[in-house]
């Protein structure tokens, strides 16, 4: 990102994919090495954001339509990039962000129909268009992450609730965009010990790390 001199990691993947865990120990990392490092997540990060995650996750009514879904999406990404993301990455920061627009892109745009050019659009209106120096992309067996999301002992929100064909169409849309962005996306395992993956990780941020 030419106009920041700090770094925006973006960790994406479906649900129980380890995105928080793995943030937290990413920016431990950075600190011991002498970074400032802001930890946030989507949606949220700012008291506005925060305010719409609560409407997305615990909608009132029947809930939301598609579209209503990706405009409160992008309308809590506007503050949170405004007010903490680019203020901290022009502070010459590190923003380790547990996910950022290709969740949308991946939940709204593919799963749910509205298209990639919609949700890029919204972006780029709202954002500036913000792209992560690299997208951490977690992956693992379906049936391992749903083991986790289990083993969590939590409430299902409105999305985590969804159904598996959506979730599954979820997985496909993000393979697809990392498939089509090589040098922006790192692909990561996400099965293994926290610290086995935590190294993955590492390993595909080292030309960032050097």
């Amino acid at each position: 990102m030419s106009e920041a001199r700090g770094r925006l990691i973006a960790f994406e993947g479906g649900e129980g994919a380890g995105k928080s865990t793995q943030a937290r120990m990413l920016a431990d990392a950075l600190a011991a090495r002498g970074q400032r490092v802001i930890v946030t997540r989507e949606p949220g990060g700012t008291p506005g954001a925060e305010a719409i995650r609560a409407l997305l996750l615990h909608p009132p009514g029947q809930g939301w339509p598609a579209e209503s879904e990706a405009l409160l999406f992008a309308a809590a990404r506007a503050d949170h990039v405004a007010r903490l993301i680019r203020p901290a990455l022009m502070r010459g920061e590190w923003v380790i962000c547990d996910r950022f627009v290709d969740s949308s892109r991946a939940y709204q745009g593919g799963a749910g129909g509205l298209g990639d050019a919609a949700i890029t659009t919204l972006h780029a209106f709202g954002s500036g268009g913000l792209r992560p120096d690299r997208v951490i992309l977690l992956e693992g067996d379906e049936t391992a992450l749903a083991e986790r999301l289990t083993a969590r002992g939590e409430a299902a929100d409105a999305i985590e609730g969804r159904s598996a064909i959506y979730h599954r169409a979820v997985a496909a849309a993000f393979r697809a965009l990392a498939d089509g962005d090589e040098r922006g996306f790192a692909r990561v395992n996400g099965i293994g010990t926290p610290q086995e993956v935590h190294q993955r990780i590492i390993g595909a941020l080292g030309d960032l790390l050097a």
